[in-house]
């Protein structure tokens, strides 16, 4: 008699999936178990059965892992966002680490990757610049703002997010001071009522100024010069703006944006460049560990002075500005129009006169630019989406013949596949390192250096 459904099993963690899910072994099959972390002795019950794995629900632990600690946030269970707080750090480091290192050995087929020590967070708290709160109303009709729980849309009540900035408490606060004050509904998603979706906020962590952005189900919100004059109160206020999102779509933000008070963008800096950053544009979400990624990726390109680089998937051009201080000069490519001219704004206004933004996709812009103007790349700088690059941008990297390329990835699955091409195609693996960018989650960023064979 096997296994079936609601049965009890004791199960000992010795992994973690991709979603931050507890994995272990029961009679040969792989159980997920929400709420575990590797090491942890667990019993469970089953809650569903496929043919080679299941997913089981945690009753109680047995035997606690010795990396197990008590994490800070009261509501990291129910949240969808952290999860693996339950973890010390240096076990989240270590997990990060492996992940990536399995994925070049398993996917890549990299016998011993060169790896380097995973770059490290100084705390892993409180080192988001940017946060987004859906507002809606617990089962009495209270007016609450938080996080969804995660793969749901029911909203975890949690005003102070420990990742988040300090501000964000006092901001909310104010905004559902105001709601309640003025009896205005938030958005309900069932029949596309109401009228406050969303509040976002950004906080520029090196210039201390703060953008509050309200995604409104509308075109106005009522006396919005009172609610102007109680976010006043909060020292760093810079930009505050409404968002017109009416579509009854799970997308946060619309495209238009009304001006309230201020300026339309705060400012912010990595390293020694300035950025501008409006509700819409993209923007890293941890400055701070930005920094360090992009020391490395400037480390792994080699630049003298002399070369031409390419950046591609550039985004608002915060790798290629970097990389435009030391090269002779830097072409950034990007499909979205708006992060381009956002990219052309941020050169101009750091008096970089060395980069060139294109828009369009790498594998069209590339071929056409090598063919009419002849533009060959001595680096290559990649740091495509999650799904990695297209097979096309890597067939046009092969034509190019850089002599080295730098490949930034969020996804090490996707970069082991990727890497495996390159390197059956005439380049060499000689460089990786692990970059921890979001604590606390299962997200892991990987930097890493190929060089012409």
């Amino acid at each position: 008699m096997g296994m079936k459904k609601d049965d009890l099993i004791t199960i000992k963690i010795e992994d973690m999936s991709s979603e931050g899910l507890g994995v272990g072994r029961c009679d040969g099959m792989a159980f997920f178990v929400k709420d575990t972390v590797i090491g942890d002795v667990a019993e469970a019950k089953i809650m569903k059965l496929k043919k080679t794995y299941g997913y089981a629900r945690l009753v109680r632990l047995l035997v606690p892992s010795a990396d197990r600690v008590e994490p800070l946030c009261p509501v990291s269970r129910q949240c969808g966002g952290c999860q693996i707080q339950a973890m010390s750090y240096e076990a989240q480091l270590r997990f990060k680490e492996e992940k990536v290192r399995n994925n070049l050995i398993r996917i890549g087929k990299f016998e011993n990757p060169p790896m380097e020590p995973i770059l490290r967070m100084e705390r892993p708290y409180r080192y988001r610049n940017k946060a987004q709160f859906p507002v809606g109303t617990d089962r009495d009709g209270r007016l609450i703002a938080g996080f969804y729980a995660g793969r749901t849309h029911s909203i975890i009540e949690c005003a102070d997010c420990l990742l988040g900035a300090e501000v964000n408490q006092r901001i909310l606060s104010i905004v559902l001071a105001h709601m309640e004050t003025y009896k205005i509904p938030p958005y309900q998603e069932q029949n596309a009522s109401g009228l406050v979706r969303h509040v976002m906020t950004r906080v520029g962590f090196a210039t201390g100024q703060i953008m509050v952005c309200i995604v409104i189900n509308g075109d106005s919100l009522p006396k919005s010069e009172e609610l102007v004059g109680n976010l006043l109160q909060l020292p760093g206020m810079t930009s505050i703006t409404l968002n017109i999102n009416k579509d009854a779509t799970n997308v946060i933000l619309g495209r238009q944006i009304k001006l309230l008070w201020g300026q339309t963008y705060i400012e912010d800096t990595i390293g020694d460049i300035r950025f501008r950053i409006s509700p819409l544009s993209f923007y890293q979400v941890n400055p701070l560990q930005t920094e360090k990624l992009y020391a490395k990726a400037l480390e792994y390109a080699a630049l003298t002075g002399t070369e031409t680089v390419w950046d591609l998937y550039c985004g608002i051009g915060t790798i290629s500005l970097f990389l435009a201080k030391r090269a002779k000069k830097v072409c950034g490519v990007e499909i979205v129009p708006d992060a381009i001219r956002d990219a052309r704004e941020n050169a101009a206004l750091n008096h970089i006169t060395n980069a060139e933004f294109f828009v369009g996709k790498a594998e069209e812009v590339l071929p056409e630019k090598y063919k009419t103007e002849g533009i060959t790349a001595d680096v290559i700088v990649v740091d495509p989406p999650r799904k990695g690059c297209e097979e096309s941008v890597l067939a046009t990297m092969l034509r190019m013949a850089p002599k080295r390329i730098v490949y930034v990835s969020c996804d090490s699955a996707t970069l082991a596949r990727d890497l495996r091409y390159l390197c059956d195609n005439g380049y060499e693996l000689t460089k990786c390192c692990p970059a921890d960018m979001f604590g606390n989650s299962v997200h892991v960023e990987t930097i890493v250096k190929l060089v012409r064979k």
